[in-house]
């Protein structure tokens, strides 16, 4: 698979994207998730969208991947306690910031234009980008993710909240480590039954360590963390929403209720909600395949 990487800059902090080409083809910004690199997009995705005649851009947010790291180690347990008892908490960089870092990767590219997917936390991240930047936007796919604050009622459940809480406070864990926190962590939240152990997952799961093995901070996932319980809700920007939109989320997501999606189908004026039985928070190629031909419309309109 052929691409070009660099970086792009938003006030001095560096994004690394990777884009896909061709240059002649119409751009789709993909924006990921909390924690995750530009190399967690399924391969069957971004293949899907190549021979769509589309051109892929994927990039790291701020704090993954290698992307600029900030230095500030935050208390996710006293975040969620002021969080929870509706108290204001402070984090170095919002996500108004990592809209405008989405925004800076389509200047850089000198694209005016793209179709914007986003998923869970990268999902809050575009629907700013398509409330406050409309002029920027072709079309909205917003996957398993929420435009309130996520909390008890409509947020992860506690086993998911635990394991969120254990990686914030981890540090520099080894390969071991890593390998058996994704085994579990995508057993929780990927589809129920899939076979995880397999010499496929575990390449995968090395080479997205070593890519990132020389960053010497472990609490880039903390403050990414603590960004989005710091966050308002965005109910007014989703409802000022103009581009179609494409709803697709999980009925059985344990990170995000379905009934975050259920909601913003309402909210926003020119959209369609695919809810998926067998899907939890993540876009196996099993669960790709049932929203692949409505996503395939949703672009060409």
């Amino acid at each position: 698979m052929n691409y070009e990487e660099g970086y792009s800059e938003n006030n001095g902090v560096k994004i690394f994207y990777r884009d896909y080409g061709p240059k002649n083809a119409t751009p789709v910004l993909l924006v990921h998730g909390l924690g995750a690199q530009l190399v967690h997009w399924p391969e069957h995705l971004i293949d899907f969208l190549i021979e769509n005649n589309y051109r892929p851009i994927t990039f790291d947010n701020r704090d993954s991947g290698l992307s600029t790291r900030f230095k500030k180690k935050p208390s996710i347990v006293l975040g969620y306690l002021r969080y929870f008892f509706r108290l204001p908490i402070k984090s170095e960089y919002t996500l108004n910031d990592m809209a405008r870092d989405g925004i800076n990767v389509l200047n850089h590219l000198n694209i005016n234009q793209a179709h914007i997917i986003g998923t869970s936390m990268g999902g809050m991240i575009s629907q700013i980008i398509c409330a406050k930047y409309p002029q920027r936007v072709k079309t909205f796919t917003l996957i398993a993710s929420t435009a309130s604050v996520p909390g008890p009622l409509n947020g992860a459940t506690k086993e998911v909240r635990d394991m969120m809480v254990s990686r914030s406070r981890t540090t520099n864990p080894t390969m071991d480590e890593v390998y058996q926190r994704e085994l579990k962590w995508v057993g929780l939240i990927g589809m129920e039954g899939k076979e995880l152990d397999t010499p496929k997952f575990r390449e995968d799961t090395i080479n997205n360590f070593n890519r990132i093995k020389d960053v010497k901070d472990g609490f880039g996932y903390a403050r990414q963390l603590t960004a989005i319980l710091s966050s308002k809700n965005r109910i007014k920007k989703v409802k000022s929403i103009k581009a179609k939109t494409l709803l697709i989320h999980g009925e059985q997501d344990p990170v995000l209720n379905v009934k975050n999606s259920y909601l913003m189908n309402e909210l926003i004026p020119d959209s369609d909600l695919i809810v998926i039985p067998s899907m939890r928070h993540l876009i196996e190629e099993e669960i790709f395949d049932q929203f692949k031909d409505k996503l395939k419309i949703h672009l060409t309109t």
